[in-house]
């Protein structure tokens, strides 16, 4: 890909502007936000989130396991307050939580990834990335995402429920998926690629993690150029691991969120509305703001 060669006088910079970042949120619009309201007919509600667990896979060495442990519980805090004189004996549960923003299903921040040393939009990664977090996009900054979501089913392709890893999926599978579907990829649409792949999430935790099936990089960029605002699937990374060509690792993440500044979705739970036939629904994604982290557990639905 043109984006590995570390030529900053080339590097694409955000056609919202030199400080912009929230990337493809710009495309959110109102108009496209109504549309997608005005489309749901039963209020049915899908769940596209995977429970997270101490049971969640996790990508070593980056990645660590989720851990919650009870920090004070009602025991301590009703002998604590009778100790004030309190009678009631309201008693408090509260947790401690260590994990990393990228566990379960979840959504990676346009900071997330570098090429090099140049993050979206140009931005010098040694100015941006601090031992406490982001300076800049951060995961804060990706906007509230309400708007259509497509489901683009490839799992039988090869003719079992499920791709294997290293099984690149190509721009023309995603073109036939969506011409199956009767779907037009549009600006602003948020794009579900189901592989199949999530049938192993907390069920079999090793096999999910040695590798995935996913788009390479002709995929993600047949994607980015149709102004998709996010790009989720069913496995760990969205795209395939091991990439066929071993001398690149991540490629897809470098150009859809360092080039493209569009929002990688993972580890979704996408069997349901697949086994529905759902190709077509209101998306709706609220990330949480944490000031300065890479991304963050979230709990998407489609309404329809």
């Amino acid at each position: 890909m043109s984006g590995l060669v570390h030529d900053h006088s080339q590097w694409p910079h955000s056609r919202w502007g030199t400080d912009d970042q929230i990337g493809a949120g710009n495309l959110l619009t109102v108009e496209r936000r109504l549309a997608a309201l005005r489309s749901v007919q039963t209020g049915r509600l899908y769940d596209l989130s995977h429970e997270i667990s101490a049971s969640a896979p996790y990508l070593l060495p980056n990645q660590t396991p989720y851990l919650l442990s009870i920090w004070a519980s009602f025991r301590d805090s009703i002998k604590r307050r009778r100790k004030t004189g309190a009678t009631n004996d309201a008693g408090t549960n509260l947790e401690r939580v260590e994990m990393t923003m990228h566990v379960g299903t979840h959504i990676d921040a346009l900071g997330h990834f570098s090429i090099g040393d140049r993050l979206y939009n140009g931005l010098d990664a040694a100015e941006i990335v601090t031992d406490w977090g982001l300076d800049k996009l951060g995961i804060e900054h990706a906007p509230p995402m309400i708007t259509r979501g497509v489901l683009l089913d490839v799992a039988g392709l090869d003719g079992g429920p499920f791709l294997n890893p290293g099984r690149a999926i190509s721009s023309d599978e995603l073109q036939h998926a969506a011409d199956n579907a009767g779907l037009s990829i549009e600006p602003g649409d948020i794009v579900l690629i189901r592989t199949g792949w999530g049938r192993f999430f907390g069920t079999d935790n090793a096999r999910y993690v040695e590798g995935e099936p996913g788009i390479d990089v002709a995929a993600a960029r047949w994607l980015t150029s149709r102004d998709v605002v996010a790009i989720g699937c069913d496995n760990m990374a969205v795209e395939v691991l091991p990439n066929p060509d071993r001398r690149l690792m991540m490629p897809v993440h470098q150009h859809v969120l360092a080039e493209a500044g569009v929002y990688l979705i993972e580890n979704l739970a996408l069997d349901e509305i697949a086994s529905e036939r759902l190709t077509s629904f209101c998306f709706i994604l609220l990330a949480t703001k944490y000031k300065g982290a890479t991304g963050c557990p979230v709990r998407p639905v489609a309404l329809v």
